[in-house]
């Protein structure tokens, strides 16, 4: 027998619930917060402090073009709480007369572009300074003068050719060992397996601390870290999302499927690899960005040899290896394009923790297939040297890259 006490609350809410549709009690908490909210801007305590305070002003120079000889162009972004005014232009210690594309003073999350008509010396450092209403004062190097590419079929093509040879070629050249990996049985297999593993690992933390370097760069609204941990946090759950979706169809963790998914990690990590190495042309620093081709070239041939792996006992056709390759190895070219046109820190530090994201889940998915490909012993004596394998050559042939 139900007590009576008991059964009244649950009577009343159903009947609450009917007489309230249901979308209003969803909104109505988010109306009373605004409320509260436009009341605390209107007529709380802040005013005491912003008469006693200077405002806090944040802005953030992204990018410093030279389209032509003669001209700077400044690109910034307020990411700071208040408005900033535009006051001054300073180059190399000496005020200039500059444009503002819009009006001076420039609100939160706001743009504006400066142009600066000033004789920059190709090959110099310059140093530009920006000074605000309030005094404040963002400057900028640029450690090597030359003039910005321009998105023409000249250096499109350059560009592309640079991608090609630091991440397409490489990874195109590590397919060619699945050949010898199908000779081989399954123990060793499985530990060329770990040393993927081992690979990628190391992937995803160099994809991390890169992260963390360019999120420095960001304008403080956008919150680096914040990106980083959505890109992080985020892929692995869109991919486990489309995994499952995927299985629930019908299709299972075929070889073919882990393949694809380190190329598309791959890929995700060598977008970054673009980005620095068309930046580093874009700036003028020639040197290093040879360098960086170089070194990836040597670097990136490991990374075929990862994607071949998880298909040691399977025979896939030459499109599809051809496919795994361009998934792989094109993003390099479409990272030194934007790298070399518009770079911008926010992108890159969202690219470099979205990569980072994808090796997570893509270990987490080899990790699987070893587990069922060693009978419960993943982590056997072999396979163990296989991860430190893996990490090893990564670290010795990045100090080829970090060099």
């Amino acid at each position: 027998m139900s007590d009576p006490a008991l059964a009244a609350p649950e009577a009343v809410t159903r009947g609450g619930s009917r007489r309230i549709p249901s979308w209003l009690l969803g909104i109505g908490p988010l109306v009373l917060l605004a409320l509260a909210v436009a009341l605390f801007l209107r007529a709380g305590p802040v005013g005491v402090f912003t008469q006693a305070f200077p405002p806090v002003e944040e802005l953030t120079i992204e990018r410093v073009a030279l389209p032509e000889p003669g001209l700077l162009e400044i690109s910034v972004v307020n990411g700071g709480p208040e408005a900033v005014t535009i006051a001054q232009v300073f180059v190399d210690d000496a005020s200039w007369v500059h444009s503002v594309g819009g009006d001076r003073t420039v609100d939160r999350l706001e743009r504006r572009k400066i142009r600066v008509p000033y004789p920059w010396v190709e090959g110099e450092p310059h140093t530009v300074t920006l000074i605000t209403s309030t005094g404040l004062t963002f400057s900028e190097t640029i450690a090597v003068a030359v003039e910005t590419p321009r998105a023409d079929a000249r250096y499109l093509s350059t560009f592309a050719l640079l991608g090609t040879y630091a991440g397409v070629i490489p990874v195109l050249l590590g397919l060619l060992w699945l050949p010898f990996l199908r000779r081989l049985d399954r123990r060793w297999l499985d530990f060329f397996l770990a040393l993927t593993v081992g690979l990628l690992i190391f992937l995803g933390v160099d994809a991390l601390v890169e992260a963390f370097d360019t999120s420095a760069r960001v304008a403080g609204a956008f919150q680096g870290t914040g990106l980083i941990l959505l890109g992080l946090v985020g892929t692995p759950l869109v991919l486990a999302g489309l995994g499952s979706y995927r299985r629930e169809s019908g299709a299972g963790r075929t070889p073919l499927y882990v393949a694809t998914l380190v190329a598309v990690a791959i890929g995700l990590h060598n977008l970054g690899e673009g980005l620095a190495i068309g930046s580093s042309y874009a700036t003028g620093e020639i040197a290093l960005g040879t360098f960086l081709v170089v070194g990836f070239l040597i670097h990136n041939t490991t990374e075929g040899l990862g994607i071949v792996a998880p298909l040691g006992s399977e025979r896939p056709g030459l499109g599809r290896l051809l496919a795994l390759g361009a998934i792989a190895g094109v993003p390099t070219v479409i990272g030194a394009w934007i790298g070399g046109f518009s770079s911008s820190p926010l992108w890159t530090t969202l690219f470099f923790a979205i990569g980072a994201g994808a090796i997570v889940q893509v270990v987490f998915e080899l990790g699987r297939l070893l587990v069922r490909g060693s009978a419960g012993r993943a982590l056997s004596p072999l396979n163990a040297a296989g991860v430190l394998a893996g990490l090893m050559i990564m670290y010795a042939t990045g100090i080829i890259v970090g060099g």
